[in-house]
């Protein structure tokens, strides 16, 4: 089978690529080895006749929606197989369902008006079946992938239109019992945005119960297989329930509005829970002023341990959850306490670690991930024999079982991907068309998650009451909490029995694994500085801290501040490896990523340890490009083809609180502006008010005039980052 190009058709409405697809149909033996008796498949190719047979495919490009959804009926014709199912995962970024049902069942659905292709203005009784098979595949598939669409409380509009079009067309059919029953399913449901696993507010609670800091002793008497199970088996509740349309960038970029506050709830509850995983290791390692050192550190020791049985399970998302915690600002600082951790796990620890390496837009958990996507049981092979020989033991206890392991992933990674997209590909081309060829780039994000979301019914976990409601009673420390106790934690262990001989044998264990074979003496702790943004509190500028941003329990989507380091600190002074050497990231939190326009921001998912993942951007490191956006798409930091992605602030806001914006080389000021006071949620007349200048370093910037090019008279050779600021 061969394919050509065949170029592209226009219609009214619509754009189509066309693609030859030319397959051998038959091969036999010419005239001289028919002679001879021989037969065609035995024959060498000089001695047959091939017969060959070419078809034409047709793949809507872009088209109004009255094209989109009448291309519902004809893409099998098209021979355009996955149109149905692209169209129902994304369709919610350019319609309602209410819109698209109208559509296939007044216009399309109704055979005395329609205008449906061979079958127009015809009446007889073979063209009626035709539509209404097409039809009925059409409704079928959309109630088998996406019933959730019909869960519109308390009128159930479109499951009653739906019902009534079914009892005046296809009467007791199949189809007409599904959709009662469906309709009998949600109305006997209570409205619910998600399960509760994952909340630690006091409602969840039994009556009596009060949040309170973990005991050290009822903690460590879980063991790490059953922490490890009982966090997977929360992580695979919630993704399973994840719409993946609420997913798309588009419409994850509309929950700050005040009328979409229970947007995407299925999406704000996995950020719910990989903020809750986080904030229960920093409290069981913080919350007890009493603990000695070595207690402390064994603590540490059972979250390693866990995130590697996490691993084992092929939990990314709480693996990637602990692993953020122990690289936050108030853990990562507790330099004594590190050193008490035993050598065979620091090695362990760093070899986590470094499956979320930011190296090549995080490569290795990437290929990771869609490794073991669908295999049976992980795949481990540490790098230290002592380490795979304990993990191979409890791999294969695993195997013992014979019971098959799903995936569950860290969602940000398809958040990031989807923004991304949806930042870079425009939502309309030329003629107000609807970009489809951007809705099919989407699915393939989509159809990623989805195809990891089956995979999860492999699981067979059963819940631990007792270990849930643990988690659930556990009181969450704030930013500026934890490193206050951190502080105090580490000023009791300066003064702890010690020899200085052995603490300076510590040292140069920690600073080698860590650093390579650099070794450094920590330097004197810097005063708590308060945050730039309010509500946000302070950070650690001392050798072994990295920014760390706290989010409010009910408010776990809010943007996520990344405080700079001043210029004194001592991190400066130090070569730190790359993650992927040293196990440690450069940064713990991003800043929000961009929509469109919409004039909201994209991306809120808690992100420690990353530098792009699902939006959170750290204000001067680059945007990667996902895995399925080709180079040619216009992308943060580098000009390509006439076009790129700015970032931009507002003056007097935190530099990491940005808007990410696409430019051409046609764009001037007036237009760029307009754009970001769109974006943040500012008045968009008010264009004359601000100026926009590029931060060239921290003393210089970069004015551009009233009606400057800012794609050909920016610096290319610097961050594409961006300030408006009000004019004196």
């Amino acid at each position: 089978t061969t394919f050509q190009d065949g170029g592209e058709e226009v219609e009214d409405g619509a754009v189509y690529n066309v693609t030859l697809k030319k397959v051998q149909i038959q091969q036999a033996a010419n005239k001289g080895a028919r002679w001879l008796g021989g037969e065609g498949d035995q024959l060498p190719p000089e001695h047959t006749v091939r017969q060959y047979e070419t078809s034409k495919i047709r793949a809507i490009k872009a088209g109004t929606l009255e094209k989109l959804v009448e291309n519902l009926l004809t893409a099998f014709g098209d021979a355009d197989f996955s149109y149905i199912s692209i169209f129902l995962a994304t369709y919610r970024a350019f319609a309602s369902p209410r819109a698209v049902l109208e559509l296939l069942l007044d216009r399309f659905g109704n055979l005395e008006t329609s205008s449906h292709g061979e079958v127009a203005n015809l009446n007889s009784l073979e063209s009626e079946m035709v539509l209404r098979a097409e039809i009925a595949s059409v409704l079928r598939a959309w109630l088998d992938q996406c019933s959730e669409d019909f869960r519109e409380p308390p009128g159930y509009m479109c499951l009653l239109k739906l019902l009534d079009y079914l009892k005046n067309n296809m009467p007791n059919s199949d189809m007409e019992s599904r959709v009662q029953n469906l309709l009998k399913q949600f109305q006997n449901q209570e409205v619910e945005a998600v399960d509760g696993f994952c909340s630690t507010s006091s409602s969840d609670l039994v009556d009596g119960e009060e949040l309170e800091f973990s005991n050290p002793e009822e903690f460590s008497s879980f063991q790490d297989h059953v922490v490890a199970e009982q966090l997977t088996y929360m992580d695979v509740m919630l993704f399973r329930r994840v719409v993946p349309y609420h997913c798309l960038g588009s419409i994850w970029s509309q929950r700050d509005k005040k009328e979409n506050k229970n947007l995407a709830p299925t999406v704000r509850a996995t950020i719910t829970q990989f903020n809750a995983v986080t904030k229960c290791v920093i409290s069981t390692i913080l919350g007890t002023r009493e603990l000695k050192i070595q207690q402390r550190a064994k603590i540490i020791e059972k979250w390693i341990h866990i995130a590697h049985e996490c691993r084992i399970l092929k939990n990314f998302s709480s693996l990637r959850a602990i692993i953020s915690a122990l690289q936050s600002n108030s853990i990562y600082r507790l330099k004594t306490t590190w050193m008490c951790v035993s050598k065979d796990i620091l090695l362990m620890y760093e070899e986590l670690s470094e499956i979320f390496s930011d190296h090549d837009n995080y490569l290795t958990s990437r290929e990771l991930l869609m490794k073991e996507a669908t295999s049976k049981f992980a795949n481990l092979d540490s790098s230290e024999k002592e380490n795979q020989k304990k993990s191979q033991k409890r791999l294969q206890l695993q195997k013992n079982k014979g019971v098959m392991q799903g995936t569950v992933p860290y969602l940000g990674t398809f958040l990031t991907d989807l923004i991304m997209l949806d930042t870079a590909l425009q939502d309309y081309v030329e003629g107000g068309l609807i970009n489809f060829e951007k809705r099919r780039r989407e699915f393939e994000v989509i159809a990623q998650i989805k195809l990891l979301q089956s995979s999860c019914n492999s699981y067979c976990l059963i819940p631990d009451q007792k270990f849930i409601q643990w988690f659930r009673r556990q009181r969450h420390l704030t930013e500026e909490e934890s490193y206050k106790l951190s502080r105090e934690a580490e000023a009791a262990a300066d003064t702890n029995i010690l020899s200085p001989k052995s603490q300076k044998s510590m040292v140069k264990r920690i600073s080698t694994l860590f650093l390579g074979t650099d070794v450094f003496t920590p330097p004197k702790e810097q005063p708590l500085k308060s945050s730039p943004v309010g509500g946000s509190s302070g950070e650690s500028t001392d050798s072994a801290s990295v920014s760390s941003c706290e989010f409010n329990h009910s408010e776990t989507e809010d943007v996520c501040v990344t405080p700079v380091s001043s210029p004194e600190d001592p991190l400066k002074k130090v070569q730190l490896r790359p993650l992927h050497a040293a196990g440690r990231p450069k940064r713990l939190a991003q800043g929000s990523c961009s929509d469109k326009g919409s004039g909201s921001s994209k991306g809120s998912i808690f992100d420690p340890g990353s530098g792009s993942d699902s939006g959170f951007v750290s204000s001067r490191d680059s945007v990667p490009v996902p895995s399925s956006v080709p180079r040619a798409l216009p992308v943060y930091n580098r000009q390509s083809e006439g076009s790129c992605i700015i970032r931009v602030s507002m003056d007097g806001l935190h530099d990491s609180v940005y808007k990410s914006i696409l430019i051409t080389n046609q764009d001037r000021i007036p237009d760029v502006t307009q754009r970001a006071l769109l974006k943040h949620n500012l008045e968009p007349g008010a264009v004359e008010d601000y100026e926009l200048v590029q931060v060239i370093s921290e003393d210089k910037e970069l004015v551009f005039p009233r009606d400057a090019n800012v794609f050909y008279g920016m610096n290319s050779h610097v961050n594409f980052d961006f300030i408006l600021r009000k004019k004196a």
